[in-house]
């Protein structure tokens, strides 16, 4: 493959992966960034330049957003008038309204980095889903627990719902809307836990559980047929198993890493191939979702 170049805007922990990933694909990198640290680092990462204005940055074949949450929609906005592919680390951003608006603005060039989306685990998944193995699919259980506090300018709901909303993008083919949320909103308005029930509109309905103050970490996924269920016990495994009544059979998949496949993808569409999976549109539903479920349980925002 031939010289090709990507703008990064934002070069933090997961941008410094995403600098890796790329410059292992062969991209020129040109790089934007706010704070000496990470400056550095994309230097020390491989990036062909490094600039302190995102206008200084070069034309670019696509551009990669992995600014912080609240600042993804300024950052899409920055570069939209260049007219050329965007990958938005996901969400999409954290408020509907700009959801609205960056897919009336982007349209067809803006995409979601939902990593799921990719995850072999999550395509035994799909697959299955699709087959018939498991009869008609009439719903889908997750769960993403544990304990952290990474993100100081979003919370719980913004950093572990996407993920499981994109899975159910591609295991149960859509999203359907709102049924109930319960959850737990701190002294300072910021979701702790959370626990939604989407469904209707012809979609099996998906019941997501969430938490960043959990002791134990699980990420399981769950799928359920008219016929048998399939279970996926998180990010590391190594297989899927699948339960017809008394017969209990394992599907092993080969492990992939999801970040540096998505970016794959992205590569091969700045070279003419398909797009990534998740559009703007489906990015802007996400958001929709949340949104939606925080108002409920009363967080701000």
């Amino acid at each position: 493959m031939s010289a090709f170049s990507v703008g990064l805007l934002g070069c933090g922990p997961w941008g410094r992966l995403i600098l890796r990933d790329l410059v292992a694909l062969g991209a020129d990198v040109h790089v934007w960034s706010i704070s000496d640290d990470s400056r550095e680092a994309a230097r020390l990462g491989g990036a062909r330049s490094v600039r302190e204005s995102v206008r200084k940055l070069p034309d670019c074949e696509g551009f990669v957003i992995a600014t912080a949450t609240t600042h993804h929609a300024a950052s899409i906005e920055a570069v939209a008038d260049r007219n050329v592919p965007i990958f938005v680390e996901k969400p999409l951003c954290a408020d509907a309204d700009e959801a609205v608006r960056l897919v009336a603005l982007c349209g067809e060039h803006l995409f979601v980095m939902d990593k799921w989306r990719y995850h072999n685990g999550v395509l035994c998944l799909a697959e299955l889903a699709r087959s018939g193995v498991l009869g008609q699919i009439v719903g889908m259980h997750t769960t993403r627990i544990g304990y952290a506090d990474n993100h100081h300018d979003v919370d719980a709901a913004w950093i572990l719902a996407p993920h499981d909303l994109s899975i159910a993008l591609e295991v149960l083919g859509g999203l359907g809307s709102l049924l109930a949320a319960q959850g737990h909103v701190d002294g300072r308005g910021k979701v702790r836990s959370l626990a939604a029930t989407i469904g209707g509109d012809s979609i099996p309905w998906h019941t997501m559980q969430l938490s960043d103050r959990s002791p134990i970490e699980r990420r399981e996924v769950h799928v359920v047929g008219t016929e048998g269920t399939a279970f996926l016990a998180g990010g590391y495994a190594t297989e899927v198993e699948i339960r017809r009544g008394s017969v209990l059979e394992r599907r092993s998949f080969e492990i992939n890493m999801p970040l540096a496949d998505e970016l794959a993808v992205f590569v091969r569409h700045l070279r003419g191939g398909p797009a990534p999976r998740s559009s703007a549109t489906e990015g802007a539903a996400i958001v929709r979702l949340i949104a939606s479920a925080r108002s409920v349980i009363g967080a701000d925002g």
